[in-house]
């Protein structure tokens, strides 16, 4: 048995890397079946102090062995069994799984398709209760921008509203409600001032003088004036559905209610809503308005403007009002001739339109209002459908009856003495295709205050980011001046309800946790390292797992780098690679080679074709090139191609870098890329000083899993892409470094994980179960020899109205996965949502105190908080876990919605920000758990595989008006041996 120690230079330092061998496995054979390995733990390099070789760790005695329950052992007394006895509705859907008898081997169990579906009510499942308050840190008090609100004891009651003839248009229908309150309000409202959500609920504070009633509201056409009926009819019912529980409210917020009254909540932020939507344009939970200022030019024809959000939350101080600054890009109120120029960038506008050109801006444009400038008598306003595929000087329609066609530039001559320029170009096109209205671009006038929908390049997103990128000094006045400017405390809504809000942010109690001991190789001269406010380098450090790169080359696709350049470049980093600890040899297998970037498929074929020639010439069978290294094009848009390409087709594992880094080959640039490089080639750059001594409570005294997932969905406008849905899973217990990344494809806006768990029926092999969980697991058996007794699962981007359904559906489909390994198989589940789309910011108490503030101005990292702002009684906790950079840190919020392991708080909380530090990419500690940013990577990887051309075909509103959801595009299959690494690092 090997032990966890003994090594030499090359040594373990905690290695868990593939070796020589494999102890308990005949040679490389891999088990038939899913039982506990009790062999010995082999196939790592050694600990320090001897040669490099076939043991597994860095010193110490060899790992417990873990006791783990037979086939016949109930599961209830089973370690890694479920909570008995629970009467959560998860735990009765769990029960009704099939699981396979003890004689079957690996083969899966027969579920019905129909077992897949989510339960069709989840209103009786709770989330796990928080197990009280952390106390390990420094403690030290923080500021949130949240405003405490006090509701007074009144009677809220709800009122349906039905309008006939029905508008889709919130923007109308509060128009007609507006008009209604105005004639009314004294007479048949006893004077009560109404909110209304600009659907179909209305609130009051009291009740109306009736139960039901009728109303005919006449409102004008503003965007039809030659409308033969300028005025519109509509009949309005408001009938009493039923009455707000403060009581309710009051009880959940002192921890004596768990399920939260949605309702109540929700009439109550539509209060706070009814001044803002009334004067502002809205967006979501945040306003803007040219009042507010801030405007800025971000290109192509946008702008840029400063707002706020506001949402109503409950908290264990009560209702707090969470108030951020917030920005967004709008279309500049341009003539459209000059929107176009802007944004096609056109030095040329008298030359007609390319075809490209007209199709990116017809999905630009498509949905937004127009003016038309052209008639001073009226300045009718019209919604863009399309843009004419023929120029206005072909372009010509019917003006009367006979069938009399005149061309769209004769007919503005005559009609409106209007002389059109751009003759050449196309028309934009309002009204339906059956009965079109041609407007010239040069008449039309963009209507102020429309937001821009469509996928930001990264110049605009930068813009974007700097009009809110405030350091936490500035955005902490630039939220009080808002709060200042909104004067909640004269708003005559807020005054009706009787509620009140506190203009002063609120204090809370936090605790600074400490850093992390991480572990590098002993043959450095720092074989321990604790990280200074969330950072640390690698002088003096040597990776703990150094991998090995025998087989490399380069190519270049660069025309600005000279030969000099390109081949010092490869020799810094190789040179770099090996310094901190890798074994990267400094010849190319084959010659480093110039291409030309149209020519990319090409060359990357040549270079796996040149290689496998080499190979086969050597006689050497089953190896490949293990790294190839790119020098990005000048331009951009080849990274998905080149990614998909070697990593899908080839079975290459690449690694990008930018021309003008190559040129730069500053040491820094050369180290980051020096830890990608080593975990893809399956090594590991450092570990968790206690995962490696097994001193992580509640992790390492049993085998554990940690599993990331993440869901990214397409860019605005890309209505037929599909989302991508990425599962990773740690392969090295007990030091959680290594994660094996899987990826799917699902429907388009789906964000429930649809490939966790399947079964499938094949005419020849019969039913087969897959999934990612279930092939996850499996390699988590293979590289460690146990099965976890242990799930952590960290899921990220799911919103608070997604979470009942996304736990149940994806814990049902984990219970399925673990089932069909093995009767009885049902290890301890924690789940985890991790939130970084929030508007919760964290301020220094003292923005002078040196002591409790970074580089930055930031709280320092390891701040974490579950008291005040967090849940009434769920367990929940905001980490700011980084050193910030720039503007003001976002802390991510951890909300764990199901718990049988048992998790104290600061276990839980410990164990998030240790694993902060374990990133692979960079030497400073991350802003979320690394499990769940490397789905995002792996998603993130997949989708760049789908990118393709613009096309005519590829609309705005495309899926919307689709009956049937169109097939999903599936993903290319990332080849074996690349999915083996972290190829997506």
């Amino acid at each position: 048995m090997s032990s966890r120690g003994g090594g030499g230079r090359r040594g373990g330092g905690g290695g868990r890397d593939r070796g020589r061998g494999r102890g308990g496995y005949p040679g490389e054979q891999q088990p038939s079946a899913w039982v506990v390995a009790s062999g010995p733990r082999g196939g790592g390099r050694s600990g320090p102090g001897g040669d490099r070789g076939r043991g597994r760790g860095a010193g110490g005695e060899a790992p417990p062995t873990v006791p783990v329950a037979s086939h016949q052992s109930a599961p209830a007394e089973d370690p890694s069994s479920s909570v008995a006895g629970s009467s959560s509705p998860l735990i009765h859907e769990m029960e009704q799984i099939t699981l396979r008898s003890p004689s079957e081997t690996v083969a899966v169990p027969e579920v019905a398709p129909q077992q897949m579906q989510p339960p069709v009510s989840s209103k009786e499942l709770t989330h796990a209760r928080r197990p009280g308050f952390g106390t390990e840190g420094r403690k030290c008090i923080v500021r949130a921008n949240h405003f405490l609100v006090e509701v007074a004891d009144k009677s809220i009651c709800h009122y349906d509203v039905a309008i006939s003839p029905e508008s889709i248009s919130r923007s109308t229908n509060r128009k007609i409600i507006s008009e209604l309150i105005r004639l009314y309000k004294s007479e048949h409202l006893g004077s009560r001032l109404p909110v209304y959500d600009g659907r179909k609920s209305l609130y009051t504070a009291g009740s109306l003088p009736f139960t039901s009633k009728s109303f005919v509201i006449k409102l004008s056409d503003e965007e039809n004036m030659r409308n033969s009926r300028p005025e519109k009819e509509f009949k309005v019912t408001i009938k009493l559905a039923g009455q707000a529980d403060l009581n309710h409210l009051r009880e959940f917020l002192q921890g004596r209610q768990m399920d939260a009254p949605q309702e109540t909540i929700q009439a109550l932020d539509i209060v706070f809503r009814e001044s803002p939507t009334a004067n502002y344009i809205t967006f979501s939970r945040s306003f803007f308005s040219p009042t507010f200022g801030h405007q800025s030019d971000i290109g192509e024809g946008l702008e840029c403007w400063r707002g706020y959000y506001q949402s109503l939350r409950p908290t264990q101080m009560g209702l707090s009002l969470n108030i951020d600054i917030s920005a967004t890009s709008f279309y500049k109120p341009l003539i459209v001739v000059k929107f176009v120029a802007e944004y096609l960038n056109l030095r040329d506008i008298a030359r007609p339109l390319s075809d490209t050109e007209r199709i990116k801006i017809k999905k630009a444009l498509r949905g937004i209002k127009v003016e038309v400038i052209h008639n001073k008598d009226s300045r009718r306003r019209y919604k863009i459908t399309g843009i004419t595929s023929m120029p206005m000087n072909q372009l010509t329609f019917p003006v009367d009856e006979q069938g009399t066609r005149k061309s769209v530039v004769q007919y503005f001559r005559e009609r409106y003495e209007c002389h059109l320029k751009h003759v050449s170009w196309p028309c934009l096109q309002a009204g339906s295709d059956a009965r079109p209205t041609y407007l010239p671009m040069e008449v039309c006038k963009i209507v102020e205050g429309q937001r821009f929908t469509k996928k930001l390049n990264e110049r605009q997103v930068t813009g974007i980011l700097k009009a809110t990128c405030q350091r936490p000094q500035q955005r902490e006045s630039s939220i009080l001046e808002m709060v200042h400017q909104n004067n909640y405390s004269d708003d005559k809504f807020l005054k009706e309800f009787g509620i009140k809000v506190n203009n002063k942010l609120t204090p809370v109690e936090a605790r600074v946790l400490p850093p992390p001991t991480l572990k590098y190789h002993d043959s450095g001269k720092d074989k321990l390292c604790n990280p200074s406010v969330g950072q640390w380098n690698m002088i003096g450090k040597r990776m703990v797992n150094g991998g090995n790169i025998d087989y490399w080359t380069c190519i270049n696709f660069s025309s600005r780098l000279r030969e000099d350049q390109l081949y010092g470049f490869c020799e810094n980093l190789v040179g770099m690679c090996n310094n901190i600890g890798m074994v990267f040899n400094p010849t190319p297998f084959i010659g480093i080679r110039n291409a030309r970037p149209e020519n990319t498929e090409r060359a990357l074929r040549d270079v796996h074709r040149q290689s496998t020639e080499k190979f086969n010439k050597l006689e050497i069978s089953g190896r490949h090139i293990q790294l190839l290294i790119i020098i990005m094009p000048d331009i951009s848009g080849y990274y998905g191609k080149f990614k998909r390409i070697c990593e899908t087709e080839l079975g290459i594992v690449s690694q990008c870098c930018l021309p003008k880094n190559v040129m730069k080959g500053n040491n820094q640039y050369l180290e980051n890329v020096s830890l990608k490089i080593n975990v893809k080639v399956g090594g590991r750059n450092t570990v968790l000083d206690k995962g490696l001594n097994y001193r992580i409570p509640l992790v390492t005294d049993l085998p554990t899993i940690i599993f990331g997932a993440d869901v990214t969905h397409p860019a605005p406008g890309e209505d037929t892409a599909p989302s991508i849905a990425a599962v990773v899973a740690s392969m090295d217990w007990p030091e959680f470094t290594k994660y094996k990344g899987l990826v799917s494809a699902q429907q388009h806006r789906e964000e429930i994980i649809q490939d966790l768990y399947k079964v499938t029926q094949d005419p020849h092999s019969g039913t087969a179960a897959k999934g990612m969980i279930r092939e996850l697991l499996i390699s988590f058996y293979k590289a460690t020899k146990h099965k976890p007794s242990r799930i952590i699962f960290y899921r990220d981007g799911v919103s608070e109205g997604q979470f009942n359904q996304v736990l149940l559906h994806e814990m049902i489909a984990i219970r399925k996965a673990c089932a069909s390994l093995q009767e009885g198989y049902l290890p301890r589940i924690t789940f985890v949502v991790v939130q970084k789309r929030h508007h919760t910011r964290l301020f220094p108490e003292n923005h002078a105190n040196r002591n409790l503030t970074d580089r930055s101005g930031n709280i320092v990292p390891g701040t974490v908080i579950d008291k005040t702002i967090c849940h009434p009684t769920e367990f929940d906790f905001f980490l700011c876990s980084h050193a910030g950079i720039q503007g003001t840190s976002r802390p991510t919020h951890y909300h764990v919605l199901y718990d049988e392991n048992y998790f104290p708080a600061d276990a839980l909380q410990i164990l998030t920000n240790n694993l902060c530090y374990t990133y692979a990419r960079c030497t400073r500690s991350v802003s979320v758990v690394p499990p769940a940013y490397y789905a995002h990577l792996a998603a993130f990887r997949a989708r760049s595989y789908l990118e393709t051309e613009v096309s005519d075909a590829g609309t705005s509103t495309g899926a919307r008006t689709r009956d049937v959801a169109p097939p999903v595009r599936q993903l290319p299959s990332i080849m074996d041996n690349v999915k083996e690494v972290m190829f997506y690092c």
